[in-house]
């Protein structure tokens, strides 16, 4: 702490990302990265990007990536904003549409960035229990807010809530904006995206980090109402007019374009998928329903940072949470086939 920090700085409590360890020849499973790179017609976009034009600026507005992504969804141009990763889009959704003097909604159990925003832009946080089995109940939100906001599928949970449940809880809230974060959908839900032309109150946040393998390339999208779009574009042009650079224009385009590599890739990660969960379970797991590209689960027997601890020690990595709820789960990403072996096999030796 210096004597050269304001009182904001001093009263913030960051944000601790998942650990990225130097050391070689781990299985990583801690950080949901997608174990199949990217599309080969992405490298090759980002690749064509490298020249002399990189002395020029990218466009500020990524129109070849808006449009990619309007394409994709069926939606207008004007409809979509992109920004340096979901969590700078997240950011200017946070400052631009939940400051309203009353509290933000959330999930107790949900992606920890939530109230770190919250901290940073003075926003009250109202934090709302999920039931036994880890699930958002829609009638909990119909409730006097400033807003809402949840992933789906949630993380760390990977519990999905319908689309008929996201339309409900739009309904009880028409006077509020509600953000859906959609970073993992593309692993077995529907995206909200289809609803938005329908409900002017919301906003759907989407990543290429982990459906489309670019978590190095930090790119995310936002899908809303022409009202709520021009809002994170005033955001964004007070804070960053340049969010995106040309070479993540180009190869965040691409991705999007190349449908045929995306969905087989998406396809592999879930067949994985069951098949650890199958796994876990014959080890005596108990797991969480999973629409992600991990999946949450406990042992009965034994403590999940002792099991955490020891698979370390075998060189596999998984995410341990401390919060009380869930003090007693850990978050596993699905790797490639022999990630994901490797794990059983280090846990079957426990």
């Amino acid at each position: 702490m210096s004597k050269f920090w304001s009182p904001f700085v001093k009263n913030l409590v960051p944000y601790v990302p998942g650990e990225q360890p130097k050391l070689t020849k781990l299985v990583k499973l801690n950080t949901n990265e997608n174990p199949y790179g990217p599309s080969p017609k992405a490298i090759a976009a980002m690749q064509a990007e490298l020249s002399d034009d990189l002395r020029l600026y990218p466009d500020p507005n990524g129109d070849r990536l808006k449009q990619a992504v309007a394409a994709y969804y069926g939606v207008p141009m004007s409809q979509v904003f992109v920004g340096n990763g979901s969590d700078e889009v997240l950011a200017h959704a946070f400052h631009g549409l939940f400051q309203h003097g009353k509290s933000l909604l959330f999930p107790d159990i949900s992606y920890s960035f939530y109230p770190v925003y919250c901290g940073l832009y003075g926003i009250q946080a109202e934090p709302i229990a999920l039931d036994e089995q880890f699930q958002i109940r829609v009638e909990d939100y119909a409730r006097p807010n400033g807003g809402i906001i949840f992933p789906n599928p949630n993380a760390p949970t990977g519990c999905l809530l319908a689309l008929e449940a996201v339309e409900r809880l739009l309904q009880a809230n028409p006077d509020s904006v509600v953000l859906v974060d959609e970073a993992y959908i593309d692993f077995g839900g529907e995206s909200a995206i289809s609803l938005v032309s329908k409900y002017p109150n919301l906003l759907v946040t989407q990543t290429l980090s982990k459906s489309r393998s670019l978590a190095g390339l930090r790119v995310g999208l936002a899908v809303g109402h022409e009202d709520l779009i021009e809002a994170l574009e005033r955001i964004k042009n007070s804070f960053n007019s340049y969010p995106l650079d040309r070479i993540a224009i180009a190869g965040a385009a691409a991705a999007f374009e190349d449908r045929a590599y995306f969905e087989q890739t998406c396809s592999a990660v879930i067949d994985s998928r069951e098949q650890v969960v199958a796994g876990l379970r014959a080890l005596g797991f108990e797991v969480l329903p999973s629409a992600a590209n991990f999946i949450f689960a406990r042992h009965p027997q034994r403590d999940a940072a002792g099991i955490a601890a020891s698979l370390r020690e075998q060189g596999v990595i998984v995410r341990h949470f401390k919060q009380e709820r869930i003090a007693q789960f850990l978050r596993i990403s699905i790797g490639s086939p022999e990630q994901n072996q490797a794990l059983l096999d280090a846990l079957a030796a426990l």
